[in-house]
């Protein structure tokens, strides 16, 4: 069974960075696509990023320039450097695994706020 947990969550100020980190286990991520939602409560899910497993990055129009997903396929984990953080990146954020079936973390909260 894969498993997923996410960390570096956090209150952070308008304009900040934070990075978050995903640890897989249980699979390898390196034949996989690896990415990353995120949920407001009472908000439908959206997707912010995804990483191939041949190295291809994709990211929400919402967060290109100021997000960079990057993946250790060594190591098995999943990270989110963001910067220039604004209030409505406040979310839960969830790490995903998708290879022959999904994967999800129990997520993470962000909040931007000063």
């Amino acid at each position: 069974q894969v498993q997923l947990v996410e960390s570096g969550g956090g209150l952070v100020q308008p304009g900040g960075s934070l990075t978050l980190s995903c640890a897989v286990s249980g699979g390898v991520i390196s034949p996989a696509t690896v990415g990353w939602y995120r949920q407001v409560p009472g908000k439908e899910r959206e997707w912010v990023a995804s990483s191939g497993a041949y190295g291809r990055r994709m990211y929400a129009d919402s967060v290109k320039g100021r997000f960079t997903i990057s993946r250790d396929n060594a190591k098995n984990t999943v990270s989110l450097q963001m910067n220039t953080l604004k209030p409505e990146d406040t979310a839960i954020y969830y790490c995903y695994y998708k290879h022959h079936a999904d994967y999800w973390g129990k997520g993470t909260l962000v909040t931007v706020s000063s």
